[in-house]
């Protein structure tokens, strides 16, 4: 019996990340999203950074009047942050830890200790008009801490399953989000998952039947490199689609 469709999110956040490098004008994210709606993309998502290392304010706001399909803004718990998503009005705003110097995200959002904080962006956001997500770890009172704060969607970090060194241990991991996916949808809240995610390892986190969505950039990214943008969504569509057959 097939499983839902999951979306995915294509991060075009690499795309600038190559463009930064040389402080270019090309490559374009805004392009790339394009080529990667017409490869199947069912979202574009992008990380505002504090430092504004990669995407840019002017990047977001081109992506907003252009992408046809829903945009994800990935942004820190930081005002400077709610007034943009604010004003701009992405579809979704994933709230993320963010910390000078880290190559990437490094885990997910510790709800629980800042949860009154939490409380006030989800709110904000919610107000705006933009539904509130966060990117959690796999753990349940960090789920739980979500389902309270007023958070419509729950990102379930895929980081440490990634980046697993045995098979064991990637088991081990899977078993982690198997569950804190169920808790999520149990919770009433929508659940997606992402980080570290490609060709390789995504069919079995695809499977998993409450993840209606997944976010990956890098992977894909790196992929368009060689082939093309709209050819490497395309194959990351077609994998997502054969694992939930």
């Amino acid at each position: 019996m097939s499983l839902p469709p999951c979306r995915l999110g294509v991060n075009v956040d690499h795309v600038a990340t190559l463009r930064q490098v040389r402080r270019a004008v090309y490559p374009d994210p805004v392009t790339a999203a394009s080529l990667a709606e017409l490869g199947g993309a069912g979202q574009i998502t992008v990380h505002l950074r504090l430092d504004r290392r990669h995407i840019s304010d002017r990047d977001l706001r081109i992506l907003r009047q252009t992408v046809q399909t829903p945009l994800n803004l990935e942004m820190a718990v930081e005002e400077e942050m709610l007034r943009i998503a604010a004003e701009v009005r992405p579809d979704t705003a994933t709230l993320v830890p963010e910390r000078p110097g880290e190559v990437t995200t490094e885990g997910g959002l510790d709800v629980v200790s800042a949860e009154s904080r939490v409380r006030q962006a989800v709110a904000r956001l919610s107000d705006a008009g933009v539904l509130p997500s966060i990117f959690v770890d796999a753990d349940a009172a960090q789920i739980e801490a979500a389902a309270r704060v007023g958070a419509r969607q729950v990102e379930i970090h895929t980081g440490h399953y990634s980046t697993a060194r045995s098979e064991e241990e990637r088991q081990v991991h899977l078993a982690r989000i198997r569950e804190a996916a169920r808790l999520a949808h149990e919770a009433g809240l929508r659940v997606a998952g992402g980080h570290g995610l490609n060709y390789v390892n995504v069919v079995s986190v695809a499977s998993i039947p409450e993840i209606e969505e997944l976010n990956i950039g890098h992977a894909i990214v790196a992929r368009a490199v060689l082939v093309g943008m709209e050819r490497a969504v395309r194959e990351m569509v077609d994998l997502i689609a054969r694992a939930r057959a």
